[in-house]
């Protein structure tokens, strides 16, 4: 019986995703993979102004290791970190990709693209003319079978692309005004990346939210799942990092943050931003780093305890939230100092 989509999202999230992806690997998951790589198909990474954290992220992956996902699910054929070519001989790659293998190899973006002036963010030549980020995005985007937004830079602009910058940096569908699959943060999860990338070769495309942002793994709201919901509901706030009770009033942005970070949990699913004590930061939401910050401060807006919302619904009203600098603090909270 072959492997059916919900049963692969089943696999990658819920429960599982509290064991890693580690039933990536299970029979059913493996056999399918195998046949629909058949060949390996083909992935190049393009790296442009970031800080190679994501690429760190991947190959930290742990279930399946990084071996396991360049010689049995994919052929990486360019990576700037990890390719012992150099020169004309890397570039080659690129070049042929775009002339010689249209609409077969999947594009992943690391880091953001510059916009403004044409020498920003330089890859490498090729027969010695210059390749820019900027060019090499648009050509290899228009030629790629499907195009793949890995990290907060690339997705949405992220640090680069935050307010005072000088270079335009912006995300990648913004630059490309095309549609591109999104996994954000800073960095994205391994298992964000590799899970996407198994689901675009088991399924096509998976399905999105208004964000680009596979909803399997960003479709419910940290604030919902974290471990210190409790402590919020009864109003138990932490003055300093170091005190128990939840992060809010010290800038944790779990509320208006969409992943499934409690659950997956980061380093070999060992801890994450809330449980170490730091409070989530919101690096995979849209606006990120601009819109939450000061980042150790509490967000402005009113947080009502038991709402349940969509990351659609927090998107269209969150731009209005910070603009307008709303400093109500919710009724639990308010109910808690009487």
């Amino acid at each position: 019986m072959a492997l059916t989509r919900r049963e692969f999202l089943r696999i990658c999230s819920g429960s599982a995703a509290a064991a890693g992806f580690s039933q990536l690997l299970i029979p059913e998951v493996y056999k399918a993979l195998a046949e629909a790589a058949a060949g390996n198909p083909s992935v190049l990474w393009l790296q442009g102004m970031s800080c190679a954290g994501c690429s760190v992220s991947l190959l930290n992956t742990v279930h399946p290791n990084i071996k396991e996902v360049l010689l049995e699910i994919i052929t990486l054929e360019f990576h700037p970190n990890v390719m012992a070519a150099a020169g004309d001989l890397a570039m080659s790659v690129y070049e042929d990709a775009i002339t010689k293998k249209a609409g077969q190899f999947f594009l992943v973006v690391e880091g953001s693209i510059p916009t403004k002036h044409d020498r920003y963010c330089e890859i490498g030549e090729y027969q010695g003319k210059v390749k820019t980020m900027a060019d090499l995005t648009k050509r290899l985007g228009n030629a790629a079978k499907a195009i793949i937004a890995v990290g907060q830079c690339a997705t949405y602009g992220g640090i680069p692309g935050a307010a005072g910058n000088y270079t335009g940096a912006v995300g990648v569908q913004d630059y490309l005004k095309k549609p591109v699959i999104n996994i954000p943060g800073c960095p994205a999860h391994p298992d964000w990346i590799v899970g996407t990338i198994a689901h675009v070769l088991l399924f096509g495309m998976p399905e999105l939210d208004r964000f680009g942002r596979p909803k399997a793994f960003f479709g419910k709201c940290i604030h919902d799942n974290c471990e210190r919901r409790r402590d919020f509901d009864e109003g138990k706030f932490a003055k300093h990092f170091s005190d128990e009770g939840c992060l809010y009033e010290l800038g944790c942005k779990g509320p208006l943050t969409y992943a499934d970070c409690p659950q997956r949990r980061w380093n070999n699913h060992v801890n994450w931003c809330v449980q170490s004590g730091a409070g989530c930061r919101g690096c995979t939401e849209p606006g990120w780093p601009d819109k939450f910050s000061p980042l150790f401060e509490r967000t402005p807006g009113v947080i009502l305890p038991g709402v349940r919302t969509t990351a659609d619904r927090v998107g269209k009203v969150l731009g209005v939230l910070t603009a307008a600098g709303i400093a109500a603090h919710f009724v639990g909270w308010k109910a808690a100092k009487r």
